[in-house]
């Protein structure tokens, strides 16, 4: 078993061993994971955080000892904490790094950083707060930075950034915590699943005060949150369809 790290800022994530196949996620600066298979241009590759498996380009990561792996996994995650940030070389050449960009490696790849962090797991009412940095932030299937996000990388990266652990894709999250009966019980950091017509979970957000919701639709948004589900004021329609709300924390 080979084990790696990403040097780099945003790495795709790809369903089949190809840059024209779907991004199913992105690899972060600083992520480490297994490599399930190594081809000659590309490997199938394990994320550590949430085993998450995709294909990536064997130019866009470094491999690292089996021991560096379990050492960076057994440590609590430090985290970048600001929108953007920089990484520097031992050449001084520098590497952007997005929100989240894990930094448990930095002495690994001998990389200097002097950036804001976060490495405590903070209160359930900071997550609403966390989620405001990604306002506006535009959809991408795939997307987990304030560059481009979906909806559950969006969920999964505000929970992250406050030291708790969501699975990857809505419908792995909605099998987490604790279902809530009614809108009325939850509170503002609880996330709320939605369905389409064949029953299937599409769609997440996180609950905030006064019956809002926080969501990635189009963009990070902010939208109302009734019985029905998701009710877009400028269009006037409900988007999404409530399925069940859920107490992660």
């Amino acid at each position: 078993m080979l084990y790696a790290i990403c040097n780099l800022s945003i790495v795709p994530l790809r369903a089949e061993p190809s840059d024209k196949s779907e991004l199913v996620s992105q690899i972060l600066y600083g992520e480490v994971f297994k490599v399930i298979e190594q081809r000659k241009y590309w490997s199938k590759i394990q994320l550590a955080y949430d085993t998450y498996e995709g294909w990536v380009d064997n130019k866009q990561y470094i491999e690292i000892s089996e021991t560096d792996f379990a050492s960076i996994c057994s440590q609590d995650p430090i985290m970048s904490s600001d929108l953007l940030e920089v990484v520097q070389d031992q050449q001084h050449q520098l590497t952007t790094i997005p929100l989240g960009s894990s930094l448990n490696g930095l002495e690994l790849m001998k990389h200097h950083y002097d950036g804001k962090l976060t490495r405590a797991t903070n209160k359930k009412d900071h997550l609403v707060s966390t989620a405001f940095l990604y306002l506006n932030a535009p959809y991408l299937w795939g997307g987990k930075t304030p560059f481009g996000i979906d909806c559950s990388g969006f969920t999964q990266m505000v929970y992250k950034l406050n030291g708790y652990h969501l699975l990857r894709d809505a419908s792995q999250q909605s099998k987490q915590g604790q279902p809530l009966s009614f809108i009325e019980e939850s509170e503002a950091g609880d996330l709320a699943f939605f369905d389409n017509n064949d029953g299937e979970i599409i769609h997440v957000g996180i609950i905030m005060e006064d019956n809002y919701i926080i969501h990635a639709h189009g963009k990070v948004r902010i939208d109302r949150l009734d019985h029905s589900g998701i009710y877009n004021a400028e269009r006037n329609v409900h988007t999404h369809k409530l399925r069940v709300i859920k107490k992660i924390i």
